[in-house]
């Protein structure tokens, strides 16, 4: 990606008060809105003398304060967190340009500090938390790349010796592929009080190395490991289970560059877990960002031996497995009565009785996700109905779904997110899922190709409870989506807060002006809207300058293959008029990690 399409994501630009203006005219229906944009100017200008602490005030008083202080934050030069109240602090790290701004409010105070996309800190924050944050008990940290991996070492070993009283640490450095860590000259440095570890980006051979000698350090217990790896083999999951016996969480995902099964993951690895009693969540998932790889050197016996030893899992998560049927996972749903929540991911040999089979945990499970599952079909889900705390579906990719599904989801009363994405359903699944009246809170319908502005209208028909519960939609990928279908949405949607409409070329200038440019309107609650190559947009879609209330709740806008990104000064005005907005012009997915995911992508 070059350093010109990097910027368009990240809307990397300077700050400003660009659109503050409003284009009134002289007529009488001008007026209105004219002296709105007035009041709204005003208002502005008082906020600007005010404080922290006073802005968190009057966003209180009422929506039209709420919206000015929500523009005016961007421009606050200093918050004081450093008072001893302040245990727990979560700071966004984005645009933050040195150290010095987190330094100086770290405190001995701070006991959970949660440090994200750290793009421009450098490795010498880890010393600084050390020294200034004795009393620290968890730390999340996202570096953006690792171009000095052992200074890396070295800062974090400086910040081990220093916290004597940690019990979580999560690192995660993105942008990099392989040997980012190699832990093993930290074993002497870490807390005996740490119990939940998360790597990635680890190099499996070397963590079994570092594991095997750490588990000889006094009272060294880990309770929650997470790993992100180069390959998940017999040796790991041996290794672990050997080292870490009273293990409560086994979160382990592998990216391998090979379709090799070379040390590969077989039914022996799996059958050391049957030795893990303790364990309560166990997520292992081959993931295909490096290659098309799936496990194919395990079965259903090697899920038989899950079954027998881990009864007390209440969370499961399979991902990647090629040869494994619904026998193989209809065991674990036998055996571990109090499952909660249970994810299947690209299971080519899963068919539709294992729901069926699920009837020993259907009144525990919560949350049920079965993507990429090619041999699935609607009547799957035909007993849904008796899973009577499901608050969460997901069948996405699973394209033999049909019309018939949204009929037996819509009896699941309890249901708040639903990803039916790729799903052969029409109008006619819509009206039935609408008919159901549930509260769905996230709704996925993305590349439902046959769903139309009908089929749209019919589920926000009559104020059902979605009109007020609905805060994410995603219907992008439909052809036959026109402006029409984002009127009833931005009408119906009264919580509406992210609308994808990524490659919905039916959608013009007037749906993009109606989100934008009415004021107390439902869309004016919008937080993310993807445009993301909506070929009927064009480069003047987006009024400039745009009006002070115009998306002033918008924090991210994909307009990537859009005429609007071909007009330089069209782009350029909306990063200033909007400071803490990131504009993505390369067309991510949607939300695209807040611009994050880019910076220093080697």
């Amino acid at each position: 990606m070059d350093e010109t399409a990097k910027r368009h994501c990240t809307g990397e630009v300077g700050g400003g008060n660009g659109g503050e203006k409003g284009g009134g005219g002289s007529s009488d229906g001008d007026f209105e809105p004219s002296m709105g944009r007035f009041m709204d100017h005003i208002i502005i200008n008082v906020l600007e003398k005010m404080d922290l602490a006073s802005l968190c005030t009057a966003a209180c008083v009422s929506l039209t304060f709420n919206s000015a202080v929500a523009y005016r934050l961007p421009f606050v030069s200093s918050f004081d967190l450093s008072g001893p109240g302040t245990k727990s602090l979560t700071i966004g790290c984005l645009r933050m340009r040195n150290d010095s701004s987190i330094i100086n409010i770290l405190g001995e105070h701070i006991e959970d500090l949660s440090l994200l996309k750290c793009t421009h800190l450098s490795y010498d924050i880890l010393r600084a938390i050390g020294e200034r944050c004795p009393n620290l008990r968890s730390l999340l940290i996202e570096f953006a790349g690792c171009d000095a991996p052992e200074l890396f070492k070295r800062k974090l070993a400086e910040m081990l010796q220093k916290v004597p009283l940690l019990e979580s640490l999560s690192i995660t450095i993105r942008g990099t592929s392989r040997d980012v860590f190699d832990v093993r000259p930290l074993g002497q440095f870490l807390p005996p009080s740490l119990k939940k570890l998360k790597l990635q980006q680890m190099d499996a051979r070397l963590f079994v190395l570092w594991l095997d000698a750490v588990r000889k350090i006094p009272l060294f217990n880990l309770r929650s490991l997470s790993l992100v790896l180069d390959l998940i083999s017999d040796d790991l999951l041996i290794t672990v289970v050997h080292s870490l016996p009273h293990l409560v969480e086994l979160d382990l995902e592998d990216r391998p560059f090979t379709l090799s099964s070379v040390g590969d993951l077989t039914n022996i690895g799996l059958q050391a877990l049957k030795f893990c009693e303790c364990l309560i969540a166990l997520s292992i998932v081959r993931s295909k960002m490096n290659c098309p790889a799936s496990f194919t050197r395990e079965d259903n016996k090697g899920m038989f031996h899950v079954s027998e030893g881990c009864k007390r899992l209440e969370s499961v998560k399979l991902g990647g497995f090629a040869k494994v049927t619904e026998a193989g996972y209809s065991s674990i749903l036998y055996s571990c009565r109090n499952l909660k929540k249970f994810e299947v991911l690209t299971s080519p040999l899963l068919s539709d009785s294992v729901i069926d089979n699920m009837t020993g945990v259907a009144r525990s499970i919560v949350e049920l996700r079965l993507s990429s599952c090619s041999l699935l079909t609607s009547e799957a889900l035909e007993h849904l109905s008796s899973f009577r705390k499901l608050e969460v579906l997901d069948t996405s990719g699973c394209e033999r779904i049909g019309d018939q599904a949204p009929f037996y989801i819509s009896k699941v009363t309890t249901l708040t997110r639903l990803n039916l994405a790729k799903a052969r359903i029409t109008d006619v699944g819509l009206a039935l899922l609408g008919a159901g009246d549930l509260p769905i809170v996230q709704l996925c319908i993305r590349k439902c190709e046959k769903v139309t502005d009908k089929g749209i209208k019919s589920l926000f028909h009559a104020d059902r409870k979605i009109c007020k519960t609905l805060s994410v939609l995603d219907v992008g990928y439909i052809p036959k989506i026109t402006d029409e279908a984002i009127f009833t949405i931005a009408t119906a949607a009264k919580a509406l807060t992210d609308l994808s409409l990524r490659f919905c070329n039916g959608v013009t200038d007037a749906a993009v002006q109606m989100l934008m440019d009415r004021q107390n309107h439902n869309s004016s609650q919008l937080q993310m809207l993807d445009l993301c190559s909506c070929r009927g947009l064009s480069a003047e879609a987006i009024m400039i300058p745009l009006p002070l209330y115009a998306f002033h709740r918008l924090r991210w806008l994909g307009i990537g293959l859009t005429d609007i990104v071909s007009k330089r000064g069209i782009f350029s005005a909306i990063c200033e008029a909007r400071p803490r907005l990131v504009v993505c012009g390369v067309c991510c997915d949607f939300g695209c990690c807040d611009g994050w995911q880019w910076h220093k992508v080697r």
